[in-house]
């Protein structure tokens, strides 16, 4: 008769968005990656095995709805059907950036609700739990009608900040309207006031503003964003700081997306450091001189080990 083991046994998978960060997760969780393949036919259609048996295992299976964004959405649902099919206990998700983000509200008539349309897709395919970072919207976590842990990059950043550049003679800056709860949170950690650049036209890349809501003068300010993307808000945010008498721009954010030439817009700007997670892979070539990178593998680690033990990830809020 065969023995009885503990159970459920802990299991993660890799897909291919971001393998540095899940081995960075795997190390900060103990738990070696498991085995799996995943390959794409002639006509691009993705193929995926698991090749070790999950029989009743609690996975994590990790992923970044990130560039490119389809394809990778594509990977994560046929992995979780492959999970489900194989009979494993539960299926957990850990989304270090979810993609589609930005679409989470109708802003205009005709208009899809995309972030919602992706929580349906991974909730038909069969997901228990969803493991995420900074969503682009706290509701997001409202369109699942199971447990959403939303982790929190804020206070890994700002004790970075601290450590590396120094906490003296800072000011918070929110480079538009819309980012102000943000803004005002991160100055909470650095005990530090706020402005907000008074950006009537975000979208706009050849308006710049001229006034800034909040005294900068003689300060170093800190942009704090939750993605950059194109970098034309930052670079004009940094610009409008430097009129208004600020000594240095720092850009801080989590998700670092980077479309198009945002990397060279950075580099060429006012900004003296920009500094992002790994929730999104960047490639040693799409790295630049002002570029610092804090990993977020122990975060999302000590999560997997506080879900796995079934104890509250509160306590990583104020980390």
């Amino acid at each position: 008769m065969a023995e009885l083991k503990s159970h459920p046994k802990l299991k993660l998978f890799s897909l291919n968005s971001n393998r540095y960060l899940a081995e960075a997760i795997s190390k900060a969780v103990g738990v070696p990656l498991s085995k799996a393949t995943v390959e794409k036919f002639s006509d691009d259609e993705i193929k995926i095995s698991v090749d070790e048996s999950i029989r009743g295992d609690e996975v994590y299976i990790i992923q970044s709805i990130s560039e490119p964004v389809n394809s990778n959405l594509m990977e994560l649902l046929i992995m979780v059907d492959a999970v489900r099919r194989a009979s494993a206990k539960s299926i957990n998700v850990v989304i270090p950036y979810y993609g589609y983000s930005r679409a989470d509200r109708k802003a205009r008539s005709r208009e899809p609700i995309t972030a919602k349309l992706v929580a349906s897709f991974l909730e038909m395919d069969g997901v228990d739990r969803v493991v995420t970072l900074d969503l682009h919207a706290d509701q997001i976590q409202g369109f699942f009608d199971i447990p959403v842990d939303h982790l929190r990059a804020n206070t890994l950043l700002a004790n970075y900040f601290i450590k590396t550049h120094d906490g003296d003679n800072l000011v918070v800056v929110s480079p538009d309207h819309t980012g102000v709860s943000r803004a005002r949170k991160f100055a909470e950690l650095l005990d530090a006031p706020i402005a907000i650049i008074d950006n009537r036209s975000p979208e706009d890349a050849t308006t710049v503003p001229e006034s800034v809501i909040g005294n900068v003068k003689g300060k170093r300010a800190i942009i704090v964003d939750d993605m950059i993307d194109t970098a034309f808000k930052l670079t004009i945010a940094a610009e409008t700081l430097k009129k208004a008498g600020a000594t240095e721009v720092f850009a801080i954010a989590t998700h670092a997306v980077f479309s198009g030439d945002a990397q060279k817009r950075l580099q060429d700007s006012a900004i003296k450091k920009v500094i992002v997670t790994d929730s999104i892979s960047i490639s040693k070539e799409d790295r630049f001189d002002k570029l610092e990178v804090v990993s977020v593998g122990d975060l999302f680690g000590q999560a997997i080990t506080l879900i796995h033990n079934q104890q509250s990830v509160g306590k990583l809020f104020g980390r």
